[in-house]
């Protein structure tokens, strides 16, 4: 059989994260990608100029027409920008059965634009964080969902992870990455789980798309049918190769794409 993941969320017009870098990881992890788009934004590798939300009735249309014809093995959740799409989001993962789900709470733009109105926040927390399998926080997002300071060092990270676990999360990839120090280090915490995955911090302004990358790569795991911890070590493994090779590329002026083809180009 062919592994399949569905992506549901935002496009980005500059290609480098949402959708597109979805779609790009998929391909390069050798699954069959399909996406719901959730909202357009007018972007590229300097800012987000424009969101455009695509009404819930038609991400349920699109729900609807992919679930009921590909035998999905894996979701990915990116932006979801306003409570009803929350709402229409959650309805159609009942509605289907969906259980290997990556909930990448996507809430700001690596160029610093908001993507999530902040009346959401508490939708995030009630109706999609519980249905997830694991839930992909970086530091300012995972701050955020529990109303607190930013976690300054590993075991504020981990004392963050299990936080979100008591909020109803099955498992928390809280990452490191807008932390400092030699390494970046995300900890994967669940229950009777804990793994430390640390890697070297590069140095490179072209980090647009990481988390987007990260969190579809885990979803390409549990397609070909990786179990957690394995899926998020390749997702690591491959994202950190991503990076390193995000020079390689030269697109646009601002922060440009990490290099989701580093293996074939």
């Amino acid at each position: 059989m062919t592994a399949i993941a569905v992506t549901i969320a935002g496009s980005d017009s500059g290609g480098g994260a949402g959708i597109q870098a979805d779609l790009k990881t998929f391909s390069a992890l050798g699954v069959y990608g399909a996406s719901v788009v959730t909202a357009l934004t007018a972007q590229n590798t300097k800012g987000v100029t424009g969101i455009h939300d695509v009404p819930p009735a038609f991400i349920a249309a699109q729900i609807d027409a992919v679930f009921s014809d590909l035998a999905v093995d894996a979701v990915k959740i990116g932006m979801l920008s306003q409570i009803p799409t929350i709402e229409a989001v959650a309805a159609g993962l009942d509605r289907f059965k969906q259980s290997h789900v990556v909930f990448d709470p996507v809430m700001v733009a690596t160029s610093g634009d908001r993507l999530l109105k902040p009346d959401a926040v508490d939708a995030l927390r009630h109706l999609l964080i519980p249905r997830a399998r694991v839930i992909t926080p970086n530091l300012p997002e995972a701050a955020a969902l529990l109303d607190a300071p930013i976690a300054q060092g590993e075991t504020a990270m981990r004392e963050q992870a299990e936080r979100l676990l008591a909020l109803g999360a099955n498992a928390v990839l809280i990452k490191g990455g807008h932390g400092s120090g030699p390494e970046s280090v995300d900890l994967l915490v669940a229950e009777n789980v804990f793994a430390r995955l640390s890697a070297e911090r590069i140095p490179t302004a072209n980090t647009h798309g990481t988390g987007c990358t990260l969190s579809s790569a885990i979803a390409a795991g549990f397609a070909k049918g990786l179990d957690l911890a394995e899926a998020v070590r390749v997702a690591k493994a491959y994202v950190t190769a991503a990076i390193g090779a995000a020079n390689r590329l030269s697109i646009g002026s601002g922060h440009g794409p990490v290099h989701h083809f580093h293996a074939w180009w």
